[in-house]
């Protein structure tokens, strides 16, 4: 039986009420986006809140978290109260297209780990069909959101398959601009997998480019990702 938790060095995310368990996704999107600056975070699809407490301890900022599936939600809540900053999360069970023409509110930092799959067989399980593919959030839903809640000196940051190509053009044609670019790959003899987009409404040439390889080995984490996540993993 999987863990129902998983322990980080200050704090414990609960997942088993969610379809979407805590992942190497979430944490690459919660150790990289740029929080520090920010005083108002948005996370869209927070899950079992992961991304949402990491944000909240690299910075001071207030952040809410968005989720439609209702024991998520509850979850993402839970976690959020029993972390050391729960006085600055707000968890809303809420589908993001209704909270974004309802909340009122610029966000400085907009982050999303969304569901990614397109036009791909669905899995039996309801919640994961929601967790993992585009039917309930597809990508112009998420970029239109987005940019109605973003301050004009705001960012956006996504995680996605790197066979996503499309992302980029399609946010530029709404007046999102991609300024940093990162991509990943497990394995340093392995292909790209992901894709970590970070954008702006202020239009750029061309983003920045980096690369991260996971491991270095098999069984060795790198140290460029223990570098990025030591925060967080307990033994880094």
């Amino acid at each position: 039986m999987a863990n129902p938790y998983f322990q980080f060095k200050q704090f414990t995310v609960w997942h088993d009420r969610c379809a979407m368990k805590v992942n190497t996704d979430a944490v690459l999107l919660g150790a990289w986006a740029p929080a520090k600056n920010a005083t108002t975070i948005l996370d869209i699809g927070t899950g079992s809140g992961i991304i949402a407490i990491m944000l909240a301890q690299r910075c001071n900022a207030k952040i809410r978290g968005v989720e439609l599936d209702k024991n998520a939600a509850c979850q993402a809540q839970e976690n959020a109260l029993k972390s050391p900053w729960k006085e600055r999360i707000e968890i809303n069970h809420i589908d993001f297209n209704a909270f974004a023409n309802i909340c009122g509110t610029n966000f400085d930092l907009v982050v999303s780990n969304p569901p990614y799959f397109q036009n791909s067989l669905l899995n039996n399980d309801v919640k994961k069909q929601m967790a993992r593919h585009a039917n309930t959030l597809t990508s112009a839903e998420l970029i239109c959101g987005v940019f109605k809640i973003l301050t004009d000196k705001g960012t956006f940051a996504v995680i996605l398959p790197e066979e996503q190509k499309g992302f980029e053009q399609e946010a530029a044609i709404a007046g999102l601009y991609c300024h940093r670019k990162l991509l990943v790959k497990t394995l340093p003899t392995k292909k790209f997998t992901r894709q970590l987009l970070e954008f702006s409404k202020i239009p750029i040439l061309q983003p920045a480019l980096t690369e991260l390889c996971i491991h270095a080995t098999p069984k060795e984490y790198s140290p460029e990702y223990k570098q990025l996540t030591k925060n967080f993993y307990l033994n880094f």
